[in-house]
């Protein structure tokens, strides 16, 4: 077994409850868990009238989300992506205030740190020109002194670690398109009983085979990965999830659109996995070091994946995966395609989770 082998080798079977939950010494599955709670915090928020400062009589000219990195720009850059052309308003995705914002705009600047310049500069610039802004940031430091009376915030009501903070920002969007679009109908508390749902089918004592997050974890280790997705939307998740799964799981993985994957596979790269019957006659020291397995996952729709499943058959060692792809009877009643993301974000945060808890 190579060197490489023997560091992604298991030492905590996935079906060993006990066994996870003694290896989960930060936390893990607990905040992976709380996507749910998080977007109820966000539903209490809107409940309470935290957002009412944002509405109008008239629709902004555009939606513009400032986010520097991590889950912020994630969830945006899905938001965008999943509601393209069902909103009265356009969703624009940016590193940084663009210089045409001014009264007519609404601003929403998301982060985790609130004392990054990119955030501070563009909550003062949006307050100066006037714009509707709201920040979905924890609520001190600079940040705070720069939208103290100016803006509205939404600041995090739960401590969940900072890897696993996306579902906030995306019902956090959700719930603000919903008050400055008179037109968009969002259902946040029906979105936290579904989060909550799929982390229940998740959890640490459910088997293997009913469990989507424990199969993909162990279709995953050991191996090469590439994800993959075929629309703006579910490649923006693969995206997320890969950063996901290499800063949780420690697993480096590739994220690519639908067709560069099936460039790769047209020219052999499912042919690189290593075969049974090869493993059994290989001699390291003789022949050196296998090549590494590769497992494909490509993040679809539900209502895409049977046809993505068509176009891939008879490639080995893929997957298709969507929200209601789960290995039991019990499964999800489907949704909206934000819905479906968040629930497919969730489970791979799950995976991630899964794949560091493993190794003991």
């Amino acid at each position: 077994m190579s060197a490489d082998s023997r560091a992604q080798s298991a030492t905590v079977d996935l079906d060993d409850t006990d066994g996870l939950l003694a290896a989960d010494r930060e936390g893990l599955l607990r905040s992976a868990s709380m996507a749910g709670a998080q977007v109820r915090a966000t539903a209490a928020a809107l409940d309470e009238g935290v957002l009412e400062p944002l509405r109008s009589d008239l629709p902004p000219r555009t939606v513009i989300w400032v986010a520097s990195r991590g889950a912020a720009e994630a969830a945006g850059l899905m938001l965008a992506a999943a509601l393209a052309g069902s909103t009265a308003a356009p969703l624009v995705v940016a590193p940084e205030v663009p210089p045409w914002i001014g009264a007519l705009d609404v601003l929403v600047v998301a982060g985790d740190d609130p004392v990054d310049p990119v955030l501070v500069s563009a909550a003062a610039t949006g307050t100066r020109r006037g714009a509707r802004v709201v920040v979905v940031a924890p609520n001190e430091g600079p940040l705070q002194e720069v939208a103290a009376g100016r803006a509205v915030v939404i600041e995090p009501r739960l401590r969940v670690l900072d890897d696993f903070g996306f579902a906030r920002y995306f019902s956090a969007g959700l719930a603000i398109l919903s008050v400055v679009d008179a037109g968009m109908q969002v259902d946040i508390a029906g979105l936290a009983d579904e989060l909550d749902a799929e982390a229940l089918r998740n959890s640490a004592g459910r088997e293997m085979f009913t469990n989507p997050a424990k199969t993909l974890a162990d279709r995953m280790s050991g191996r090469d990965v590439v994800l993959a997705g075929d629309k703006a939307a579910t490649l923006a998740l693969a995206r997320h999830a890969a950063a996901v799964l290499l800063r949780v799981g420690h697993k480096p993985v590739a994220a690519v659109g639908l067709a560069d994957l099936v460039v790769a596979l047209h020219g052999g790269l499912a042919r690189t996995a290593t075969n049974y019957e090869t493993s059994i006659f290989h001699d390291e020291e003789l022949d050196g070091p296998l090549p590494a397995a590769i497992r494909s996952v490509v993040l679809a729709a539900d209502d895409e994946r049977s046809g993505i499943a068509s176009r891939l058959d008879g490639y080995d060692g893929l997957d298709v995966v969507s929200a209601k792809d789960v290995p039991d009877a019990a499964t999800p009643s489907g949704g909206r395609l934000e819905q479906q993301l968040a629930t497919l974000a969730v489970r791979l945060d799950m995976t991630a989770v899964y794949l560091r808890l493993v190794r003991g």
